[in-house]
């Protein structure tokens, strides 16, 4: 009978300097994402998002998934930001793949998604929540019209 040797686990010690050493080294990348993001926001108004959308389902989706995914953010912005584009006249085309895109998307990110998981991964991947996006959005605002 062949006995296996059994992996010792990492003492606490151990695991929270490399996990520290991580946060350190991610630290700078997540900066300038949050910089970049931050930049982007502020040059680009609601109004001037607003102006790009005609009211036409295709583009309005198209033009709503290219803008959410230039500029990114989080959840709970993005709720409060969909509403408020809404009020101001944008169709629910452009907003539903807005907000799908704000949060799947994120190509001011993709630096530091291509160091971490590699560029064939994070184009793939991209590519594909794109595509899904702008599929999905159309479908969420048909099954809407249609049980409202």
């Amino acid at each position: 009978m062949i006995k296996q040797k059994v992996n010792q686990k990492p003492d606490f010690l151990t695991v929270f300097k490399q996990a520290a050493l991580s946060i350190f080294y991610v630290s700078p990348m997540i900066l300038g994402v949050l910089g970049l993001s931050a930049i982007l926001l502020t040059f680009i108004t609601p109004d001037q998002i607003k102006s790009l959308f005609t009211g036409n389902a295709i583009t309005d989706t198209i033009y709503g998934t290219m803008a959410g995914a230039i500029m990114m953010g989080n959840a709970m912005i993005s709720y409060i930001l969909g509403g408020e584009l809404l009020k101001m006249g944008v169709s629910l085309f452009a907003v539903t793949a807005f907000l799908l895109a704000w949060i799947s998307l994120g190509w001011v990110q993709l630096p530091m998604e291509i160091s971490f998981f590699g560029k064939r991964f994070v184009l793939i991947r991209n590519l594909m929540a794109f595509i899904f996006t702008l599929v999905i959005s159309i479908l969420i605002v048909m099954t809407y019209e249609a049980i409202r």
